[in-house]
């Protein structure tokens, strides 16, 4: 049986990207603000999940294209604005296309001049070199104060 390590993760000279390459690409298009450059690093049938509470966005996005239209509407729509990805610590697995990795997202919301820092954790699968499956635990209360929406979320909640 061949060693499904060797098998799946990039050696020298392959061309496919490494779970933490990819990582690097998928922080840039956070920081660029690009639906389109995120989304291409997912494979069509992927699926992107947010297992906490994220006042107004979805559980999950099915497939590449609804990574793609999901994030450039919730872009598109937030004032805030990240400026940098600090603290970042990237665990491995003993499956070489998983990594966890924990980060803070730092910026500016726009419309008040708030900085705001928020942690999350992102656990992602990558196959071939493109992101197969992510869970996305971000500090959604923290988005949510920042913005000025935990009134919403709170008569959310009370429903």
């Amino acid at each position: 049986m061949p060693d499904t390590a060797a098998v799946n993760s990039p050696g020298p000279g392959d061309p496919r990207p490494s779970p933490r390459e990819v990582l690097a690409r998928y922080q840039q298009a956070m920081l660029d603000g690009s639906a389109d450059d995120l989304a291409d690093l997912y494979a069509v049938d992927a699926v992107h999940e947010f297992p906490f509470l994220f006042p107004g966005m979805p559980e999950r996005y099915q497939g590449r294209e609804e990574v793609r239209a999901g994030y450039r509407a919730a872009w598109g729509a937030s004032p805030a604005r990240p400026r940098e990805i600090r603290d970042v610590v990237v665990h491995d697995s003993t499956d070489p296309e998983v990594i966890t990795v924990e980060q803070v997202v730092t910026g500016t919301v726009t419309t008040t001049g708030r900085s705001f820092s928020f942690p999350g954790l992102l656990v992602i699968r990558v196959h071939d070199g493109l992101i197969t499956h992510v869970r996305d635990y971000m500090d959604g209360l923290g988005v949510a104060h920042a913005m000025g929406r935990l009134p919403a979320v709170v008569t959310a909640l009370s429903q």
